[in-house]
């Protein structure tokens, strides 16, 4: 895809926002249960956050600090299992409810408990116009030249977020019925990187019991020899993580891991839920019964 299309692609949600919607809007309000990290500030943050869309459909920039919101099963539904979940947005904001707070409800109606992380991304000018060229350099330099890999940088502190919101949830567990040791991660595009990072850097005992990034990069890495099983969905037509090759299952592979893998023909990137009319409508089902199939929604004997 030309980089004109795939910046227009990119861009056309949060142009259309920033076109209709004030510079910020009140926080959701499930933000009145959600856990503060206190992992710090973003250096030279430029807060405070800054809410737009509409509710329902609702993204954050500028996230200064983070912060984790549950969305809990109902107990008598309750598996023991839970999910981090980071949702995407080029490390320059945060696509909330649509690859979050939507995300955790299909989760809690399964009887896993659902953590939407509010990582912290990095600073962008507080004026919609002033984020447009900002958003539209940074994918500039991230595709580069043809030929060229993805130069694509996941932020310290977005990986520090990720492993201190494990950390919390296994620290609760028992408050929220949670089995610490079926702790999982799920990540989108940039929550995918996150998710990565936070797989490859954490100490074994704060890593994800399992994980599934969401169209996230798919460059070789090297694989710990103990790393948590992977689910892995994308389309093959998404022109950021359909650049780069399937070096990321030949790496699980390598590392002798388990790993399940869906390519959808058509979607391209960020498609969360999944697009109507096309095959990644109900890609979560999948995940469901991968989850399922790997143990984390039955009690460890």
């Amino acid at each position: 895809m030309h980089i004109v299309a795939l910046l227009a692609l990119l861009l056309a949600p949060l142009a259309a926002t920033a076109q209709t919607v004030p510079p910020s809007l009140p926080v959701p309000a499930e933000f009145a249960t959600a856990l503060p990290l206190r992992t710090g500030d973003v250096p030279n943050g430029n807060g405070p956050e800054q809410w737009n869309g509409k509710p329902g459909a609702m993204s954050v920039r500028n996230t200064v600090s983070s912060s984790l919101v549950p969305v809990l099963p109902d107990i008598g539904k309750r598996t023991g299992a839970a999910v981090v979940i980071a949702p995407g947005g080029g490390f320059m904001t945060l696509a909330w409810d649509h690859e979050g707070m939507e995300v955790a409800r299909v989760m809690a109606d399964h009887g896993i408990a659902a953590f939407v992380l509010k990582y912290r991304v990095d600073p962008t000018p507080r004026d919609p116009a002033g984020f447009g060229r900002a958003m539209s350099a940074r994918m500039t330099n991230w595709i580069g030249k043809p030929g060229e890999g993805l130069k694509i940088t996941t932020p310290a502190y977005a990986v520090a977020d990720g492993i201190a919101a494990l950390r919390l949830v296994r620290a609760r567990a028992r408050e929220w019925g949670i089995d610490s040791t079926r702790v999982g991660m799920i990540g989108f595009s940039a929550g995918a990187r996150t998710t990565l990072g936070v797989t490859l850097q954490a100490a074994p005992a704060d890593r994800p019991a399992f994980i599934a990034p969401i169209y996230p990069p798919m460059e070789r890495i090297a694989v710990p020899a103990d790393a948590p099983p992977m689910f892995v969905a994308m389309a093959t037509d998404d022109p950021l993580s359909g650049r780069a090759g399937y070096g990321l299952l030949e790496s699980w592979a390598a590392a002798r891991r388990p790993f399940e893998f869906h390519a959808y023909q058509r979607s391209g990137h960020g498609f969360g839920l999944g697009v109507k009319g096309t095959t990644t409508q109900g890609w979560i089902d999948g995940l469901l019964r991968w989850i399922t199939f790997n143990g984390f929604l039955k009690a460890r004997p």
